[in-house]
């Protein structure tokens, strides 16, 4: 089977599934997987019974830890929300640093944590770490294990004063001060669990102290109170002028118009290319700007784009997230135009002091626990 048609067959199943994770109550379809959903269920409770009686021990981090994490299966705006934190967390006066699986590597036993350089490959240390690590201009680790990967950061950086797990909410070995939900429209789905419905966790009675729930689709789409977040198009900007770290243009100079005599043409035609867990979003969101796309290309989250999935024509340019950005070489681009599309996050306004008030209760029960014999 061709690479495309493999992941168009895979694309239509993923869909299918979302839609039936989006109803009520889960239909026909999904009841053979209700054995596996059990056996899921079991082993999560038995293992977080494990650690809530002390048989496993949990460690808190070497610096006050926020943990950024999310109960449904897929993409729900983390690592936007990761990069939303770095700013807040300098303007109260933090040096924070940020912790990863890094999911979607290519693991060496030899070097179990990696401490991300600029000169990164993607599929080294992961799309969304080496983002993380461009973007936000922060120090990033990455590994398995994120307890060892903290210590090494905090041994490399000994500035940091605020560390940041990025999507580190089911790992329980290491234990949050701070935890960020975050939630899309899709909210719970049907409140099942893995396989049966989207959920990687059962839903807890209450929340953990020092929790607060974003909303990065700015609708609150659970039961619980939390932030209104809101996306926004900041620009694009040429791959090469992205990777030095230039100001993003606006979108409306790749709408079709009459160009001044010597400037660049509009391209002729435009398309748009998403490596995301819910590419739909951002094509979407390209459009309601005004942009007519003659193509979307919905590609596999965190896509290698070893090759790129699209033709080289000088006449056409390619709309592409950052995440995707990361992993194309300017060498590979050929004689296509490459713009990179930059998508802000603002959690609003009131999350900012919310998270505040959280660190300061989370650095006084540190406090407390240090002098408790």
């Amino acid at each position: 089977m061709p690479a495309a048609a493999g992941r168009s067959w895979r694309a239509r199943l993923e869909q299918a599934l979302l839609r039936q994770w989006q109803r009520p109550r889960p239909g026909p379809a999904l009841w053979p997987l209700l054995p596996l959903q059990a056996l899921h269920v079991a082993v999560l409770r038995l293992r977080r019974a494990l650690y809530d009686h002390g048989l496993v021990r949990r460690h808190p981090a070497p610096r006050p830890l926020i943990v950024v994490g999310n109960l449904v299966a897929g993409g729900a705006g983390k690592t936007p929300t990761v990069l939303a934190l770095l700013p807040l967390l300098r303007a109260l006066g933090h040096r924070p640093g940020v912790i990863s699986r890094g999911h979607g590597r290519r693991e060496d036993p030899a070097q179990p944590v990696r401490l991300l350089q600029a000169d990164d490959r993607a599929e080294d240390v992961g799309d969304e770490p080496l983002l993380i690590h461009l973007r936000g201009q922060v120090p990033v680790a990455v590994g398995r294990d994120r307890l060892r990967a903290a210590h090494a950061l905090c041994e490399a950086h000994p500035e940091l004063t605020v560390l940041v797990a990025d999507d580190g909410l089911q790992h329980l070995r290491l234990r949050p001060d701070v935890s960020v939900l975050v939630f899309d429209d899709r909210g719970c789905g049907n409140g099942w669990c893995l396989p049966m419905g989207p959920l990687r966790e059962p839903l807890p009675s209450r929340l953990p102290p020092r929790t607060l729930v974003l909303y990065s689709a700015g609708v609150a789409s659970t039961a619980w109170p939390g932030h209104l977040g809101q996306r926004t198009l900041a620009g694009s900007l040429p791959l090469a002028d992205w990777r030095r770290g230039l100001p993003a243009r606006p979108l409306r100079r790749l709408m079709p118009t009459a160009a001044p005599e010597g400037a660049r043409s509009t391209p002729n035609r435009l398309w748009a290319a998403a490596g995301l867990a819910r590419p739909d979003r951002f094509f979407e969101m390209l459009r309601d700007a005004g942009l007519a796309l003659e193509r979307t290309l919905a590609l596999p989250d965190h896509a290698r784009l070893q090759t790129a999935p699209w033709p080289e024509d000088a006449e056409l340019c390619v709309l592409v997230t950052e995440k995707d950005a990361v992993k194309l070489p300017s060498a590979q681009t050929g004689g296509t135009r490459l713009e990179v599309v930059r998508l802000d996050f603002d959690p609003g306004p009131a999350f900012g002091p919310a998270l505040a008030q959280a660190l300061q209760q989370a650095q006084a029960a540190r406090a407390a626990a240090a002098t408790t014999p």
